[in-house]
């Protein structure tokens, strides 16, 4: 009841007029740029970072969370009719979903990824409200080992999912470390890596990292990856409603979707690429149609994943409101967001900011309602955006980056920093480096650093206290788990496929 009651004051922040206008424009935003191939809702949230200066935060996250789940909508459509996800969580839909639009059937795939995606989405909402106390709860319980283990497994979990290694994860999340440690020691007072430069001393701001890494960077690497000619939209074909028969095919994949989405996307190793795989695998295997996977599209295949992908974006949001953790590259955007804000997400902040936390869930719901809504009858408005030529699009990022970040402070170092960080970011891309680990450890690893140094100053420099506690052990023992498991994993599997080794002499 008393969940209900602090989701009642949320949607009474929500429901104001200004807000209201935030939700519109953010889902609004958030289909267009999910339809455009390439661009996802981090970029876009990085792109509007500097209007946290401007406005108040409510409505800023509120903007940000329907970006959010707008793209997870918009992203469908080019997956279904032009066969390029997205995003990687979108990978799935397009296996059987842009099958479906060739044979015919593209405005029930449409229909059944846009219904999957609220029924999920508000399954998924309804457990961030729900679930977000209990883990604050149990939150509560951490002192600065408990915090530090916490965060070390959050560094080795989330590198490894975010990258295709985890070597490559930790590359950069070492060299978010290294950004972060960038400015005053507020323990010591002295300068760190600043070089003598006094604009260095407040150390890089999170955003224009997140701008520079996100925006310029991923623009760049899509401008160089340009090709001549254009890929074939399929037309819509037939009806953008689903017969009875599509409705009794869907309904349960939508359920089992949600079901296995959310909770992967609220664990720190979470992430929507597991639970959108996992549910294509599960229909598979428990369609009556089989005959119709890879040939000419089951639509179980669309809802089940899709489904799956709209929980876990929602999931994601529970370990980082209530542990400060972000688990997907969207999620780091969103926390830098509320660094900017000078407000540090964990166990406190349901309690120290009420208005802002419930009023972003109630946001939710009703961004839900309006992506139904915007979906369904305006497809062929977000088709069009597809024929956007690519040079005006990716010029128009980098003209809106530059101005923005600009406008933090008016100081052409930090253009100086945008650009260098973009040129990373695009290097980073090339060579098949994550970004988001790096927004991570800008973020977290100062806060690590502190909760070291605090668990070191109680125990009088014995580090014991790591071990010592067992919920610090525990993590400690789950982050080990998770960075050498899967090697010893990796290396059972490939003894097993040689079979047993030949010896010399045998017949």
């Amino acid at each position: 009841m008393e969940t209900l009651g602090h989701l009642a004051h949320g949607f009474s922040v929500a429901f104001t007029p200004v807000n209201l206008l935030w939700c519109l424009l953010g889902t609004t935003l958030g289909t267009a740029i999910g339809v455009l191939p390439g661009l996802g809702p981090a970029l876009t949230i990085a792109l509007l970072l500097p209007i946290t200066y401007q406005v108040a935060p409510e409505a800023s996250f509120i903007l940000f969370a329907g970006i959010y789940y707008g793209a997870m909508y918009g992203g469908s459509t080019t997956s279904i009719l032009l066969n390029t996800p997205g995003e990687s969580a979108t990978i799935v839909t397009a296996l059987e979903g842009n099958k479906m639009a060739r044979s015919g059937r593209g405005g029930a795939a449409l229909a059944t990824s846009a219904i999957g995606s609220f029924v999920a989405g508000t399954i998924g909402t309804m457990g961030v409200a729900f679930l977000a106390p209990v883990v604050v709860k149990f939150a509560l319980a951490f002192g600065p080992a408990e915090y530090f283990s916490l965060m070390v497994l959050a560094f080795i979990t989330v590198s490894a999912v975010l990258g295709s290694s985890s070597v490559r994860g930790l590359t950069s999340l070492f060299a978010g470390f290294v950004i972060g440690m960038i400015g005053v020691d507020l323990q010591t007072g002295q300068p760190r890596f600043t070089f003598g430069m006094t604009e260095l001393l407040d150390g890089v701001d999170v955003i224009i990292a997140a701008v520079g890494l996100f925006a310029v960077g991923e623009t760049l690497y899509m401008a160089s990856r340009r090709y001549a000619g254009k890929d074939e939209i399929v037309p819509l074909r037939g009806s953008l409603y689903m017969t009875s028969a599509e409705w009794g095919r869907s309904w349960k994949p939508w359920l089992r979707g949600a079901a296995i989405g959310f909770p992967i996307g609220a664990m720190p190793a979470g992430g929507a690429e597991i639970p959108t795989f996992l549910s294509y695998a599960i229909e598979k295997k428990l369609s009556k149609h089989k005959e119709e996977f890879g040939t000419v599209g089951a639509i179980e295949g669309v809802a089940g994943p899709e489904a799956a992908n709209n929980a876990s974006a929602a999931g994601v949001l529970v370990p980082m409101l209530t542990l400060g953790l972000p688990t997907s590259a969207t999620a780091a955007i969103m926390l830098s967001a509320f660094q900017s804000y000078g407000i540090n997400p964990g166990p406190l902040l349901l309690t120290t900011q009420g208005d802002l936390v419930w009023g972003l869930i109630a946001s939710l719901f009703i961004a839900n309602v309006i992506l139904v809504i915007l979906n369904l009858p305006l497809i062929g408005l977000w088709v069009r955006l597809l024929k956007i030529p690519a040079p005006q699009l990716y010029a128009g990022i980098l003209v809106f980056a530059t101005v923005g970040t600009y406008g933090i402070s008016q100081s052409p170092v930090d253009l100086v920093i945008l650009y260098l960080l973009g040129a990373a970011g695009f290097l980073m891309r090339r060579f098949d480096f994550p970004t988001a680990p790096v927004i991570i450890g800008m973020i977290l690893g100062p806060l690590a650093e502190t909760q070291f140094r605090r668990a070191m100053t109680i125990s009088n420099g014995d580090w014991s206290v790591f071990y010592k506690h067992p919920l610090s052990l525990t993590l400690l023992t789950l982050a080990f788990i998770g960075l050498v498991g899967p090697h010893i994993w990796a290396y059972v599997e490939h003894r097993r496929r040689r079979g047993p080794e030949h010896v010399p002499g045998d017949a």
